[in-house]
């Protein structure tokens, strides 16, 4: 056999589809977070946008956490846009207030998310990050400013270490049952050099574990171990030859799912994707009989399955209502 398969623990989350997730991190939290949603899981994903080194992560955590609603980011102006130091470029606006409102709902939203959720998923993507030469603060994003204004820096252990303890104290105050899972992004940052990437995905791994052995609510998922090693072919990645494929994302999706959920859900997860292949079926002849008598039939068996899980279908119903034809 031509592999060697990364076989991943079962954990004890026994998760189902009625658990709240919040996923936040580098592309790769926005990839979990978005296939939970397909799946009707109450998952909220990447609020802040994508956010790539630790510091910034626990930072806007901790600062949802104890939201007091008086959070102020500090705020720059590019090309008449104001952008926020901590947020990624999506979260930005022409105007200045519109940011701040925009800011302070993300806030209220992610320390709802926090308050109710079972899982907290969070991806690490380098330990290379960029600090303000005027104060030494490290930003998410430098938001194509001036490259004079800001220091590259690999972050010490010890300093992303205390930022997670510290992280995840205000979290048990938010939610005390709430569960976390480290990952490490299987993407290589090869911008600061392979060399580079490589020490940041070792100081990233070390992290994980160090807090995996010290916190029984911290676990980790092997996300890196399985592209590295499981899927160490190109043929598992898009054509940057840096992210993984949408193959390897779905193998990865499985593997995540098997670890974290419950029977029942991996159930549903078959019942449902049947139904969407159907949702997404395009025929030649949407006009015939035969289609038509498909549709109404896909239509029931949604409405059955949302009785079933207690979900709600709302947008694949329309799709198919979309496409009978009107009765004469």
């Amino acid at each position: 056999m031509f592999r060697t398969e990364v076989k991943v623990a079962q954990t004890d989350l026994d998760l189902s589809l009625q658990d709240k997730v919040l996923t936040v991190g580098s592309c790769f939290a926005t990839v979990i977070g978005d296939k939970l949603q397909q799946h009707k899981v109450d998952a909220l994903v990447n609020p802040f946008g994508t956010l790539f080194n630790p510091l910034s992560v626990c930072s806007l955590l901790s600062a949802a956490a104890k939201d007091t609603g008086k959070y102020s980011p500090e705020l720059v102006q590019r090309d008449g846009i104001w952008y926020a130091y901590d947020l990624h470029s999506s979260l930005s606006s022409p105007h200045k207030e519109e940011l701040l409102q925009l800011v302070q709902s993300r806030m209220q939203e992610t320390k709802a998310q926090l308050q109710q959720s079972s899982l907290l998923v969070i991806t690490l993507g380098t330990a290379i990050a960029y600090r303000l030469r005027q104060t030494g603060e490290v930003v998410a994003n430098c938001h194509k400013l001036p490259a004079s204004l800001f220091e590259r820096v690999l972050l010490p252990i010890g300093e992303m270490q205390t930022a997670f303890e510290q992280m995840l104290d205000h979290l048990k105050q938010a939610n005390p049952s709430l569960k976390v899972i480290l990952t490490v992004s299987p993407v290589r940052h090869i911008k600061e050099t392979i060399e580079l990437n490589s020490v940041s995905k070792a100081s990233l791994r070390v992290l994980c574990h160090q807090l995996q052995q010290a916190h029984e609510e911290v676990l980790y998922f092997p996300a890196y171990e399985i592209m590295m090693d499981d899927l160490r072919d190109y043929r598992f990645y898009k054509e940057d030859m840096l992210h993984p494929s949408a193959l390897a994302e779905d193998y990865i999706w499985q593997k995540f799912v098997d670890a974290c959920y419950a029977p029942a859900f991996r159930q549903f997860m078959q019942e449902w994707e049947k139904l969407q292949r159907a949702v997404a079926h395009r025929p030649f002849h949407p006009e015939a009989e035969a289609h038509q008598q498909f549709v109404q039939r896909t239509l029931q068996q949604l409405q059955a399955l949302e009785q079933k899980y207690n979900i709600k279908a709302t947008q694949e119903k329309e799709s198919l209502r979309q496409q009978l034809l009107p009765k004469p």
